[in-house]
């Protein structure tokens, strides 16, 4: 090993202590590249790196239009309605609130695909009725928390994007292919925190007052609209008809949020100038927070490129074929752990090491599925994570008491991931 490559081994440790201190990630994972590329003594193939990212037309387009869309339906109150037209048939349901209230948040999840702006949505509602029901708040929250890697549903997700463009195929066809590893995945996660809650007693008798003492800002409406209600899910539909049984209307992912949000638009009569600037400031987020990482995790890759770090590690995943998907999935999931932050570790490896992945007899589309969704599963149980500070927030608890609920069934559906999928 040459001693660039030794210098860049120590340049990657020090990126993650970084990390863990809370660093800016698109800061830490640019300046680490650079000071790699540099070593390798080629600075410029950073900055290439970072002005190549900026247009990879497919990310933008799919990422920027469905975060457009979801801030659209944010600010026209129709992801409220839809969480108040799934909550009606199962307020009286007790301790199964648990699993209800988890599989309603995968569901909007899947339609607004960030996992703090679908927690705000959900949890605002949910988490006092489940306490009024007898759920304790950390076991509220935890219900919601569960929920919150439902994204993997959405087409226009970052992951799904990214991992289908590597390979060649649409990101509504990488979705279908792996719908089957989600709905387990998430299907464990469910069941186990029902289960982990039921045997710490979780669930007591109904106390109604005891919701009155969270400092929740009410956003229920006073009569649920069913055209409002459906209007998150109508990109979803319209990709999964177009795809499967319907390919006279096949589309792309960005014109799926368009014709979502012109619907939107048209049942909600919001004020035009204010949705369109609504949708645009949302594309503006989806460009500067996701792809922002993803081209900071590029020069990060490229930086590991230029130094052989890469090259190693794929001619060690070669001699050892068996390990490359646990041990992509193992590093991605403590990384999220350990940070807080799925995304970083998710698109480094899937940057660097996935392309590579036929070389030690995996499909690119299979190692990053298992990369990603190891890392949204880490995510959920990492005590630092942006959406675990807001539910605990919003339940008035400690984050660490929903980490200790959620620990169980995201190591549990971790297994299930790599041994069956």
């Amino acid at each position: 090993m040459s001693l660039t490559f030794w210098a860049a081994i120590v340049i990657v440790l020090l990126t993650l202590v970084a990390l863990l201190k809370r660093y800016e990630t698109r800061l830490v994972l640019c300046l680490s590249g650079l000071i790699m590329c540099a070593v390798a003594m080629d600075p410029m193939a950073a900055y290439n790196q970072f002005a190549k990212s900026m247009t990879t037309g497919n990310l933008i387009q799919s990422i920027c239009s469905a975060m457009g869309f979801a801030f659209l339906v944010g600010y026209t109150k129709c992801d409220i309605h839809l969480v108040q037209m799934l909550t009606r048939p199962v307020k009286s349901l007790g301790l199964f609130l648990i699993p209800c209230c988890a599989l309603m948040t995968t569901i909007v999840n899947a339609a607004i695909p960030s996992a703090s702006g679908c927690a705000a949505a959900v949890g605002a509602t949910l988490i006092p009725l489940m306490i009024r029901s007898g759920i304790s708040p950390a076991g509220a929250a935890s219900a919601v928390l569960i929920g919150t890697y439902g994204s993997n549903f959405n087409p226009g997700g970052a992951h799904p994007v990214m991992i289908s463009g590597m390979a060649g195929i649409d990101p509504m066809q990488y979705t279908i292919d792996y719908s089957i590893t989600y709905a387990t995945v998430s299907l464990v996660g469910i069941i186990m925190i029902t289960v982990v809650e039921l045997i710490i007693k979780d669930y007591q008798k109904p106390n109604p007052n005891d919701a009155l003492k969270l400092d929740i800002k009410s956003v229920a409406v006073e009569k649920v609209n069913v055209l409002f209600a459906i209007a998150p899910l109508v990109p979803l539909v319209i990709l999964l008809l177009g795809n499967t049984y319907v390919p006279a209307i096949r589309m792309g992912v960005a014109q799926a949020m368009l014709i979502g949000a012109t619907y939107t638009m048209l049942v909600t009569r919001a004020n035009p100038q204010k949705a369109f600037s609504e949708f645009f400031t949302g594309a503006g987020k989806g460009y500067g927070n996701v792809l922002g990482i993803i081209i900071a995790a590029g020069v990060f890759a490229c930086g590991l490129r230029e130094t052989g770090v890469v090259s190693a590690l794929i001619e060690a995943l070669k001699h050892s074929n068996e390990y490359a998907r646990i041990g992509g999935a193992s590093g991605t999931f403590l990384m999220a752990v350990l940070t807080g932050s799925a995304d970083a570790a998710i698109f480094a490896f899937n940057e660097a090491v996935t392309p590579h992945a036929a070389e030690f007899g995996m499909t690119i589309t299979d190692l990053g599925n298992v990369v990603s969704t190891a890392g949204q599963l880490g995510r959920t149980m990492s005590p630092i994570a942006g959406v675990v500070i807001l539910l605990a927030g919003m339940a008035q608890v400690s984050p660490m008491d929903l980490v200790k609920r959620t620990t169980v069934p995201m190591i549990t559906a971790w297994l299930v991931l790599i041994l069956f999928f």
